[in-house]
């Protein structure tokens, strides 16, 4: 896969910390960028927000139409038949960027992978698997894709992770958001999970959460 375009915002000078954030199908890496100011980070944080665009890919379930997918998804049932050579490509991808964070001066410990819906499936097997201890993964109305076929890195055996689901999700239901946490939990994480009474989105609430979230483990 070639080198992801992305978003950057900082919001300060010479940032400490990153948070790279993952848009679902569809969308792109506009998506999640006007939440930053509303985060409630501390005054004066310096974090730099990486929202990447996904590459545009042909998507089964969506009659082979092509638009902007971290990977194909074949199949809509409830275990989800998606195309998981793509989906660890995307990884690897994505991973590049942490990469790059790391050697402009950002401490792997001190970056977050956060995805929403096809981006949380990515942003799992990549905080999962990444060679470096990160500081967090964040799973915003998501499933764990390739909960059965991972080979989780030692480094994070112990990395924060936040689950996020809406109670009314049509697109992903809840059942799989709750499925992840006890397949987390059966693999030895500790993941944090928390609904909220909406549909496939995100709202005020858990974007606050978020921002105490990087407060506590990135800053």
């Amino acid at each position: 896969m070639q080198e992801l375009d992305y978003i950057e915002v900082e919001t300060g000078s010479e940032p400490t910390a990153a948070v790279i954030w993952l848009h679902g199908l569809g969308a792109s890496g506009h998506d999640f960028e006007p939440v930053v100011p509303e985060l409630g980070l501390p005054e004066g944080a310096a974090v730099r927000f990486i929202f990447p665009h996904a590459p545009n890919l042909p998507v089964t379930i969506n009659g082979g139409m092509t638009m902007p997918a971290w990977y194909d998804i074949k199949a809509m049932d409830i275990d989800r038949v998606v195309d998981t050579d793509q989906l660890m490509q995307s990884a690897d991808a994505v991973g590049k960027l942490i990469d790059r964070e790391i050697e402009k001066g950002i401490p792997a410990e001190k970056i977050i992978i956060a995805g929403f819906s096809q981006g949380g499936a990515v942003a799992y097997e990549l905080g999962l698997t990444y060679p470096k201890r990160l500081a967090g993964v964040l799973a915003l109305s998501t499933y764990f894709a390739t909960a059965k076929t991972i080979k989780p890195s030692a480094a994070n055996a112990e990395t924060p992770i936040s689950v996020y689901h809406g109670t009314f999700d049509p697109m992903v239901p809840e059942s799989l958001g709750v499925q992840s946490v006890e397949t987390l939990k059966e693999m030895g994480y500790d993941p944090a999970y928390q609904t909220f009474p909406m549909e496939h989105s995100v709202c005020l609430e858990e974007v606050q959460d978020i921002g105490r979230f990087i407060r506590r483990h990135a800053l």
